[in-house]
């Protein structure tokens, strides 16, 4: 039998790469000779993912609840990814760093796009009913979602906006016990940890402070202000930067704070949220005024911080 040069040339190489691995070449051919056709189907495992919504009720919308969900947490590890990537960069080089950052960006705004979903995307008497079966579960228990606020910033911008200064030198434990999420997550009339949030500190409490310490030089912050302090820093990392915090701090929260309100706000008291979050506190931007990157930002914008996206919000879905 007669090889072409491509084939040959391919052969030579592979030979090679087993030797250098002390391998044999032709018990790997016999693999590839017995091994079956890949299938779509069979390399995203499609079977079982489609297998994995598993409703509590009889109602046909929360299926939709539960793959949105499920969408979003897929989305999460997407951001993760690109996250992990440029913590791990040696050296970092600001092209990179952009790069990774646009890509973090899409995923969020595709997220954002699509949360119509849930504001207009499933019965609205259904939700009531069928959200009572899930508690006290709640998507403030979204893991990957802490993650990437820690991999995004300093630990401190994390801080309740009280508290920031005080513990701006703190360590990680001790700035931890005043992250600002805890305190979206009281019960409204005791001010007391809801089973919700004890539930999540149990699971998440140790793999965040860790993973606080871990990027603690080299968290998107840390990063930015070394390069910056090289004279590596560009305008295009600088508005990439930007985007990110307000995708994660305003427009995110902000989308969820108009679900809540189409669900939620009924006269006369509004309806509490499954895990007994005080989502009227917790969701609107300029209430916690968290802001991944001050120095990006000027004094007027800081103190506008969200201001008129929640009034623009309630005239909407009124």
């Amino acid at each position: 039998m007669h090889f072409s040069p491509e084939i040959e040339e391919r052969l030579a190489q592979l030979q090679e790469k087993y030797e250098a691995m002390g391998q044999d070449m032709v018990s790997y051919l016999d693999g590839l000779l017995h091994a079956d056709f890949l299938t779509y189907w069979d390399y995203i495992h499609l079977d079982t993912l489609l297998s994995l919504q598993s409703p509590k009720t009889p109602f046909p919308d929360e299926e939709i609840f539960i793959m949105y969900h499920q969408i979003t947490e897929l989305y999460f590890k997407l951001v993760l990814h690109e996250c992990e990537q440029i913590t791990a960069a040696q050296p970092l080089s600001p092209e990179f760093f952009t790069i990774r950052l646009r890509r973090i960006n899409k995923y969020f705004e595709a997220l954002t796009h699509s949360f119509d979903i849930m504001i207009d995307g499933m019965d609205k008497e259904q939700f009531l009913k069928f959200r009572m079966s899930l508690l006290p579960a709640s998507g403030f228990q979204s893991g990957q979602y802490r993650m990437i606020e820690i991999y995004a910033t300093d630990f401190t911008n994390l801080v309740a906006k009280d508290k920031r200064e005080e513990l701006r030198t703190a360590s990680i434990e001790d700035q931890f016990e005043y992250i600002y999420w805890k305190f979206g997550a009281t019960e409204l009339s005791t001010g007391k940890k809801t089973l919700t949030l004890k539930q999540f500190e149990k699971k998440y409490a140790k793999t965040f402070i860790e993973l606080g310490r871990a990027c603690a030089i080299n968290n998107f912050y840390a990063l930015y202000k070394q390069l910056k302090g090289a004279g590596q820093s560009n305008t295009d990392l600088e508005d990439e930067l930007k985007q990110l915090d307000i995708n994660v701090n305003v427009n995110w929260p902000l989308v969820h704070y108009k679900s809540a309100v189409r669900y939620l706000n009924r006269e006369p008291e509004e309806i509490k949220a499954t895990g007994g979050t005080n989502w009227q506190k917790y969701l609107p931007p300029r209430f916690q005024k968290r802001i991944f990157y001050p120095a990006l930002w000027n004094e007027h914008e800081i103190n506008e911080w969200g201001k008129g996206w929640v009034e623009k919000v309630l005239k909407e879905v009124k």
